[in-house]
């Protein structure tokens, strides 16, 4: 009985405020179906680690690691092994096709990238060390296991709350993106027509395509090479044909079990003495200017490139040059039928969509070998 006692009176209203949030979040994905795989275990986890002597965690009165703490300091902190093996049961999923056979869909990718390098910028003028700026910014990618490792690299004061953004922003893409779109493009730019191209890549093309992938992005940015090179074994996997049940696998029950794990575990960066700060709340503003800049330089890259190119370009495509596969391919194309019932644009955003992985994993290698 004295026991919970003690643990009513150790309970603060910052406590209160935390279990608000997890409930929140529990809410959007059960009730809304935000990312439910994301968004459910990490508003749990904001619970379970902000229940006053919680073992969870670990105490002083109970000794030793909780099992959440051994999570994070074994999966994250130590080895950032959970975020990489996400990203082998991501690659299994992805199917490079679109974009093998419209490569120029990857500079739609690269471009998608501009508000990682222009938050970095604001994050350093508004005080932050550059560590710390570097770290926010890479929350523009909308890709929560290289927002995991860029931060964890660079060692960034802010490690739970860029998590916890970084995920929350790409389960919230498709409120946010369209309205960037609609505010960027016009109503004859988003008619603008694609035609589907029934031009296929030979299996030789697609073994070979993450195996050169990972040279080339390990020679420009050695720093990105875990996050590109487990990205493409992943698909290999999968390419291969020889290796059927483990792609079926790694992009099923392997994805679903890491990204469970992986978000209760982020919840350990979500004690209220951590997390409850002015500083997350610049965060917050810091991710979302990233995250809508990074949308626009997508969009603003695709009205350049029709300057120059006979086929047009539908500048919605770009806005699926950021990370978050397949959420922003998919909120693209809805609007696209939305405007025109016949316009089919999913192939090519999926291309520009999985050019933008890529394209952010290199983009936080370098951001990593810039830094340190």
């Amino acid at each position: 009985m004295e026991f919970l006692v003690e643990a009513i009176r150790l309970v603060t209203w910052q406590h209160v405020v935390m279990w608000i949030i997890g409930g929140l979040l529990i809410f959007l994905a059960i009730k809304k179906e935000m990312e439910p795989a994301l968004l459910l275990p990490i508003g749990f986890g904001a619970i379970l680690v902000n229940i006053p002597l919680s073992n969870v965690i670990g105490s002083g009165e109970i000794g030793g690691t909780g099992i959440i703490q051994w999570l994070f300091n074994v999966g994250i902190e130590a080895s950032e092994a959970l975020p990489l093996l996400l990203f082998i049961g991501i690659g299994a999923m992805i199917d490079f096709e679109p974009l093998i056979v419209n490569p120029k869909l990857m500079i739609l990718g690269a471009f998608a990238q501009l508000g990682i390098f222009l938050t970095l910028i604001l994050a350093v003028l508004l005080g932050f060390p550059i560590r710390d700026g570097a770290a926010i910014a890479i929350i523009g990618a909308a890709d929560g296991p290289t927002s995991i490792l860029v931060a964890m690299k660079l060692a960034s004061n802010y490690i739970g709350p860029i998590m916890v953004v970084a995920y929350s922003y790409m389960a919230l893409v498709p409120i946010i993106q369209p309205a960037v779109i609609r505010c960027t493009t016009t109503k004859k730019e988003r008619l603008i027509r694609m035609d589907y191209t029934d031009r296929h890549a030979s299996k030789s093309v697609k073994i070979f395509f993450p195996i050169i992938v990972t040279v080339v992005a390990g020679l420009i940015a050695p720093q990105s090479l875990a996050l590109v090179g487990f990205l493409m074994f992943g698909n290999l996997i999968k390419e291969c044909g020889v290796l059927g049940t483990l792609a079926d696998t790694a992009k099923n029950a392997l994805a679903n079990l890491i990204t469970l794990l992986l978000g209760i575990t982020i919840a350990f960066q979500m004690q209220a003495a951590k997390f409850l700060s002015l500083q997350t709340l610049m965060i917050m503003g810091l991710g979302l200017f990233a995250f809508v800049f990074d949308t626009i330089g997508g969009i603003m890259c695709a009205k350049v490139m029709n300057l120059f190119c006979r086929k047009k370009i539908n500048p919605m495509i770009g806005a699926a040059g950021i990370s978050a596969f397949p959420m922003s391919a998919r909120v693209v194309h809805k609007m696209g039928l939305k405007e025109d019932g016949s316009n089919y644009l999913l192939m090519h955003a999926v291309g520009a969509n999985v050019s933008g992985q890529i394209a952010s994993a290199v983009v936080g290698g370098l951001i990593i070998g810039l830094v340190l």
